[in-house]
């Protein structure tokens, strides 16, 4: 199989068969787009200059292998990730197994030793409630699909019962997990022999699909704590491994993430961590107007309301700012997403804003609008060190966003 590896962001030339081309062509056009940049090199037929976005991680269709590095390490990007999906917090061992190890088996090796410590103690077991037929009574009786399926017959009897059993949602997502990993094509014989034991200790557990837009959640409490580390890698895995384009006998599958989701996702739930709020009260809270009669309407990625009411306002933003054009500067916010705050604080009426961007992409500032007075703060979160590191920042980022808060309140209140 035909390996070609990419950084995101970075532009790189390779020469493609025309069937690569195509391939890479009809990801690039599929519903989980690639966000790949595929330009012929001038004067070279078969070369092409390959640039990636923000989507990173790997992907296979045919002969052709696709492995797509992020900016940060994987190791730190997928603590990241398990944090906003579950508030997870792993350890920097976790994910180290070598720089040089792909995204997928990084996955599955990790998949396996935290399915390892969680079943230690023995698989996990709980109340399962079903309805079936029987020859005994079990629990109670549905009277009501006795009647209707079966009237005046006495046997099997319509019965509802609680069956304490290893085949629980927590378990059905590890070996969902396990067996999507498998097909990824694992190139460490260390990984598959991993996900064979994961899979070979979930036996009678049922393998269930789970689309990506509808992976559950798990609720955890002190009884089952200890298998929150591999129910958020899981939860991970099932949705952003749903990859697939098909055309003809071509198909496609993978693990992709937008880095620009990730990011977003961990912001928000670490500022609502460090804030102590609550999920209906900050976050992606609908959408506002900017002009009167709901017209021109805006939709923040950070909204902190208080009792229905706007305290604070802002947008989180990864991208790589150096592909910008006019007169936007490489380390300064673009104009545009400036524009944009400000008519987000604008339609909120509130005295200011706050723009967060990955570290590397802008560099911390504040600005005061003319005339209004209105104060618009550039934040940059350094994703470089550990999962620690960045939570101590966004404590910090917290504190700011509830001194905006408090001033927000202050200037509605009536003057004396």
């Amino acid at each position: 199989m035909r390996e070609i590896n990419l950084r995101e962001y970075e532009p790189s030339e390779h020469r493609l068969s025309t069937d690569e081309r195509s391939a890479l062509q009809l990801l690039n056009a599929g519903k989980e787009k690639l966000s790949l940049d595929i330009q012929q090199v001038i004067g070279r037929d078969d070369c092409y200059r390959l640039t990636p976005g923000s989507t990173v991680g790997a992907v296979e269709s045919g002969n052709l292998s696709l492995l797509i590095r992020p900016k940060i390490g994987i190791g730190q990007l997928l603590s990241l990730a398990c944090y906003a999906i579950s508030k997870f917090r792993p350890q920097e061992r976790d994910f180290d197994f070598g720089r040089d190890t792909a995204l997928p088996d990084v996955l599955a090796l990790a998949l396996n030793a935290m399915a390892r410590q969680a079943f230690a103690r023995g698989l996990l077991h709980g109340y399962l409630r079903k309805e079936e037929a029987l020859y005994t009574v079990r629990e109670r009786i549905r009277f009501d699909a006795q009647l209707r399926r079966r009237f005046g017959i006495p046997l099997p009897v319509e019965v509802r019962y609680n069956e304490f059993t290893e085949d629980i949602p927590a378990n059905r997502l590890v070996k969902a997990a396990a067996y999507r990993l498998r097909g990824m094509g694992l190139r460490s014989t260390q990984a598959r022999s991993g996900l064979a034991w994961v899979a070979g200790m979930l036996d009678k557990v049922s393998l269930k699909e789970f689309p990506v837009n509808a992976v559950p959640e798990v609720p955890f409490d002190r009884l089952n704590e200890h298998y929150r580390g591999v129910v958020a890698l899981s939860r991970l895995i099932l949705k952003h491994s749903a990859f697939e384009a098909q055309r003809g006998e071509v198909r496609a599958s993978g693990f992709l993430m937008d880095m620009n989701q990730v990011f977003q996702e961990f912001v928000t739930v670490a500022l609502r961590e460090a804030l102590g709020a609550s999920e209906g009260t900050f976050g992606e809270d609908g959408i506002c107007s900017l002009a009167v009669g709901d017209k021109i309407n805006l939709r923040p990625d950070l909204v902190w309301r208080d009792g229905g009411v706007c305290r604070f306002v802002g947008d989180v933003k990864y991208k790589n700012l150096a592909r910008g054009s006019g007169d936007d500067s490489d380390d300064h916010a673009p104009n545009s997403d400036l524009y944009q705050l400000l008519a987000y604080v604008t339609a909120a009426d509130l005295p200011g804003g706050m723009l967060i961007y990955a570290k590397g992409e802008a560099n911390a500032d504040c600005y005061t609008v003319r005339h209004s007075g209105r104060v618009l703060k550039v934040a940059a979160l350094d994703l470089s060190g550990s999962l620690e590191d960045a939570l101590s920042q966004v404590k910090v980022l917290a504190g700011e966003i509830r001194a905006m808060r408090d001033e927000a309140i202050g200037s509605m209140r009536p003057a004396a």
